[in-house]
């Protein structure tokens, strides 16, 4: 069964029978990637985490309307955006930071240890140039390269047209390109 298929069988569980263990695994499906994305919002990870268990609780406490929403994981991310903005109203002396993760370097496997200095190198600088980013060109970039979201997705939770999306992942494109590719190329060569 595809991720969609158990996210949706999840959804109609939780509204139809109020099936709490598709909730906690709806839940646990969701958690993690949601506080990344309310740390582009909100400044400690205490608040993230307190803004996605608020979201989740009203979404059990509005569990027969569940089985209505047509993209389940669109709404999730909306919701946690418009109380992470909510949140940021509340407490404005708060700055906006995004969450810091060194996940991105898991993801290497090469046994040659110089290289793998080199990968984490670049991975790291690239991390640094991403967190540059101006916040909505960042969250566009974060939203489709690391979450995997679409343009027209990503428009919807973030309430900008496909174009706008468009444009800002072509600047945080053309940054990272700018800063990265030199220090790349450079590494390249050195083969």
């Amino acid at each position: 069964m595809s991720n969609n298929e158990n996210i949706r069988l999840w959804q109609q569980q939780i509204a139809v029978d109020g099936d709490e263990k598709a909730f906690a695994a709806l839940f646990r499906h969701y958690y993690e990637r949601l506080l990344h994305f309310c740390m582009q919002y909100v400044s400690t990870r205490e608040a993230a985490e307190e803004i996605v268990s608020d979201v989740f609780v009203k979404i059990w406490n509005r569990r027969t309307g569940l089985d209505d929403i047509s993209n389940l994981e669109v709404y999730l991310f909306v919701a946690v955006k418009n109380h992470s903005l909510n949140y940021l109203e509340q407490y404005s002396n708060l700055r906006i930071t995004p969450l810091n993760d060194d996940s991105g370097l898991a993801g290497l496997t090469t046994t040659d240890p110089a290289k793998n200095m080199e990968w984490k190198e670049i991975l790291f600088k690239m991390d640094q140039e991403v967190n540059r980013l101006p916040d909505q060109c960042r969250r566009v970039f974060k939203l489709i390269k690391e979450e995997g979201f679409k343009y027209k997705d990503v428009a919807e939770i973030l309430n900008i047209s496909p174009r706008t999306v468009e444009t800002q992942l072509f600047r945080a494109m053309k940054r990272l390109n700018e800063v990265i590719g030199p220090f790349v190329s450079l590494k390249m060569k050195k083969k």
